[in-house]
């Protein structure tokens, strides 16, 4: 007998010591799996199914390896086989069809073609009226960058910061919302690389980046203490492990990253609910508030999510559920035969602020998907209320062409529109990039007649332009224009000096209204007197407001004291003074 031969491995003897260890590993497993996936404990979550499969392969090949393997040793046939997966594996066999049926079962009751009408009314869509529940918006308003070049700028300004740049970078994760008034986009900064997390993450990301939408201006938030919680973080401060451990049967959207009217980082993560069978009707229920400085979380309903808040409700999901609500209008065989009424949303969809909210805008056409649109959805992305406006015209991306082809020789590629009232009109307003990824020009594209495009190197040129266009093609009488000029006898002069620059405030006779005129951008200002007669050119502005363009600020006596005038954005026309005497 040869004494060198090994000796074989010791397996557990008895069933229960071998149903220890095969639970033992399956546990491990499953801990480490759980734990880099982050699935939800929830029926309605297909990543649960996955997960409990899983389990269920790996107990089975313990089983195998422990019981299994010393039947095949010794020879066993057929029977002792069945034997051993009776004994061993029946019930978690049975664990594993019992999810099957259930996922089976769950997918067909929740299928459209028995649930139409469920789909349907997933959204409630209102008829709105576009002059009346869009105003025209305020030039400080208006948003002149798309996502990307935001984005590039917020990395271009981290890029000037010396002390942070070696050890942090931009997340390139920005969310749109309003901040004080202000339609900005926000961005967490995030770790360099894994050594950086390691040495900083004690005091966590001392910063968040704010690119102001209107002026293009990034600005780097400095925090007093750091944010502890966020997506670069590797382990138990994961923003997505931190939520799954705190709430581990919620379904969560993707959190996304919003700071309060004081400024205070905080990550909004949707609850996702099915309401339609098991897996159908993708629905938003509530949104769990986590601060991102300590990592409190608190779950909210949709009637109790704070006014601040603007994303709950995606985009994607908007529209999705649009599509369901245009697609099963008259029943799902209508949706494939006929398409009587059919309607669906175009590819592509840009923000607006109204109200204090962030609206999703996007285009709503046949389901041919021709190049026209029947008009437009503007849904609240906090609350979902969500209105159509019809508006025959050019898509979204007709109109980017038209606009392109005017500035074709310049090479710059027009952004997703968005759109605006200008003189009860509804109109694309489209930015205009160039290679560098920054805005170089706008335009602005009738959406019904897309063939009307105006262009300028600032928003206030781009209007006058476009305003002049609306008449001389006729699609709005000339009387029905703003008016950009005004001609009088000089009721009353005052000046001021302001920054430095004296500043000549005029009233004409008739008129409750002052003009304000730069000596510096217009030095025949200073020989103007009362009983002068004069031609202004000035920025057209809604009545009762304050404008800001061409014309230097416009404002009312009621509204602001002429010793506090807002800056224009861009120079004030010359004045044409024509004296009386003359």
């Amino acid at each position: 007998m040869d004494q060198s031969a090994p000796k074989p491995k010791r397996v557990p003897k008895s069933r229960a010591g071998k149903l220890l260890i095969n639970l033992l590993v399956t546990a491990v497993v499953g801990f480490v799996y759980f734990y880099v996936a982050l699935p939800p404990i929830n029926l309605q979550a297909s990543e649960f199914y996955t997960f409990v499969g899983i389990l269920c392969v790996v107990y089975v090949l313990c089983a195998l390896v422990t019981s299994g393997m010393n039947v095949a040793a010794s020879g066993g046939g057929p029977r002792e086989y069945l034997r051993f997966i009776r004994n061993q594996c029946l019930p978690v066999g049975i664990l594993f069809l019992a999810l099957i049926v259930v996922a089976l079962v769950g997918a067909l009751i929740s299928a459209p073609i028995f649930r139409a009408g469920a789909y349907r009314d997933l959204l409630t869509v209102e008829d709105g009226k576009f002059t009346e529940d869009i105003s025209q918006i305020s030039f400080s308003e208006i948003p002149t960058l798309d996502r990307s070049s935001a984005e590039y700028l917020g990395d271009r300004q981290m890029g000037t910061l010396s002390d942070m740049v070696s050890q942090f970078e931009y997340s390139n994760d920005s969310t749109q919302i309003n901040y004080q008034g202000r339609p900005v986009r926000v961005a967490p900064i995030a770790y360099a690389d894994l050594i950086k997390w390691f040495t900083n993450r004690s005091q966590g990301l001392p910063a968040y980046v704010i690119v102001d939408m209107v002026t293009q201006e990034a600005t780097v938030k400095r925090l007093d203490e750091g944010m502890k919680y966020s997506f670069s973080e590797p382990l138990n401060r994961n923003i997505a492990r931190h939520l799954r451990f705190q709430y581990p049967t919620y379904i969560f959207g993707t959190p996304q990253f919003e700071i309060d009217e004081e400024g205070r980082p905080y990550w909004i993560a949707p609850r996702i609910v099915k309401t339609i069978g098991l897996f159908g009707g993708t629905d938003i229920a509530g949104a769990v508030l986590c601060d991102a400085i300590t990592g409190e979380s608190t779950y909210c309903s949709l009637e109790e999510i704070p006014t601040w808040v603007d994303n709950v409700f995606t985009p994607e999901l908007i529209m999705q559920q649009y599509d369901y609500h245009g697609t099963y209008v008259n029943g799902f065989i209508n949706s494939i035969f006929g398409q009587r009424e059919v309607t669906v949303t175009t590819q592509g969809y840009n923000y607006i602020a109204l109200n204090d909210d962030v609206y999703v805008y996007t285009g709503i056409t046949s389901a041919n998907a021709d190049q026209s649109n029947l008009g437009f959805l503007l849904s609240n992305q906090r609350t979902k209320e969500t209105k159509f406006y019809d508006a025959p015209g050019a898509t979204e991306y007709a109109a980017m062409g038209s606009a392109e082809s005017v500035v074709q020789d310049l090479g710059y590629v027009a952004t997703f529109p968005l759109l605006l009232n200008i003189n009860g009109e509804p109109t694309y307003f489209i930015p205009l990039k160039g290679q560098d990824n920054l805005v170089k020009m706008y335009a602005m594209v009738n959406v019904a007649q897309y063939q009307v495009v105006a262009t300028g190197n600032t928003v206030s040129q781009c209007e006058q332009e476009y305003i002049r266009l609306l008449g001389s093609s006729g699609i709005v009488q000339e009387e029905d224009l703003p008016q950009t000029q005004a001609s009088g006898v000089i009721a009353d002069i005052r000046s001021a000096v302001l920054d430095g620059t004296t500043y000549y405030f005029i009233r004409l006779e008739g008129e409750q209204v002052y003009y304000s005129l730069s000596a510096a951008e217009n030095p025949v200002a200073v020989l103007l007197n009362v009983g002068d007669e004069v031609t202004i050119q000035h920025n057209a502005s809604a009545e009762g407001e304050t404008s800001s363009i061409l014309g230097g600020t416009t404002f009312t006596l009621d509204e602001a004291a002429p010793e506090q005038p807002r800056q224009s954005e861009a120079p004030a026309a010359s004045p044409q003074p024509t004296p009386a005497e003359e």
